[in-house]
């Protein structure tokens, strides 16, 4: 891991979906986000934009920001053509891009890829192995692009443990944060993803996060690692007010800023929020929130 990455990672990110954007747009996303002074943005590996593609724009258009996969997919790039991104991300940047590695999920793979999912630790073992023996003769980074995993249950956190500098958890509870932290050790990079939503009314806010669900409810990763916490198959089924209080900050920036806070106390090393405007299609996040919540007071 490159020495310096805590140091460079303040307590808050950005999360958000860049796929709705176009180039421009993505780049100006990037500058408004460092403006702001967050010091990463994570984006997703979804259906759109190539991941190494996306993360060299946002590199570009940006100076300190770090560029964070959360996360790239294991079942779509060979191990050799992923440390090829990384380390040339790594080295055009002066090592500011993070790699978060993940299993996903067999619907992502097997339904809409048609590409073979099981045993997703071994998967992932035998993955990063490749990865570390894979040659590069290209100039190398300084240091190794620091690489995470996405990680909920105590069998991928202790891999991410052993293999990686730290774990990108997502979709998760300061109760959650708590057990990671355990499970990683207090050395290790604890990347958390937080949904935000920036409004009092409780009937809004459940509404954004039931739509929220629709699209991760069903996902066995997510769903087993809910019940893990203490929620039942009908409180996720039913999306039971307590289940959705748990998953989603919402209310005043004090509210919201108390759940990042939860985090960090349970031993989060970064919180990366993700900012889910009240109104509007999605394709931008909610700068008002980002704003508000700027970790050094920046006004776009």
């Amino acid at each position: 891991m490159a020495p310096d990455m805590h140091d460079r990672l303040n307590p808050t990110g950005v999360w958000f979906f860049t796929d709705g954007l176009d180039t421009a747009q993505t780049r100006e996303l990037a500058a408004k986000v460092e403006h702001l002074g967050y010091s990463a943005l994570w984006f997703p590996d979804t259906l759109g934009r190539d991941p190494m593609v996306n993360a060299a724009i946002l590199l570009e258009s940006t100076t300190n920001l770090i560029v964070a996969t959360g996360i790239a997919n294991i079942h779509m790039r060979h191990p050799g053509m992923m440390k090829q991104g990384a380390m040339s991300l790594a080295e055009m940047s002066g090592g500011r891009f993070l790699l978060g590695l993940g299993v996903s999920h067999a619907p992502m793979v097997e339904g809409l890829r048609h590409l073979r999912y099981e045993r997703p630790l071994s998967a992932m073992r035998s993955y990063l192995e490749q990865m570390e023996s894979s040659p590069y003769t290209a100039p190398p980074p300084a240091d190794p692009p620091v690489t995470v995993l996405a990680a909920l249950g105590p069998r991928m956190l202790a891999l991410a443990a052993e293999k990686t500098a730290g774990a990108h958890p997502y979709w998760t509870t300061p109760d959650h944060t708590a057990m990671a932290r355990e499970s990683l050790g207090p050395d290790a990079l604890l990347c958390v993803e937080q949904k935000c939503v920036l409004t009092t009314d409780r009937q809004v806010a459940h509404e954004i996060t039931r739509r929220q669900l629709s699209m991760y409810a069903d996902l066995p990763n997510y769903r087993n690692n809910w019940i893990r916490l203490g929620f039942t198959e009908d409180e996720i089924s039913e999306r039971a007010p307590r289940f959705l209080d748990s998953v989603m900050a919402w209310g005043d920036v004090d509210t919201i800023s108390a759940r990042i806070a939860a985090h960090t106390a349970a031993g989060a090393t970064h919180v990366c929020i993700q900012p889910i405007p009240v109104e509007g299609s999605g394709s931008q996040p909610d700068w008002n929130l980002l704003q508000a919540m700027s970790p050094t007071g920046a006004s776009l």
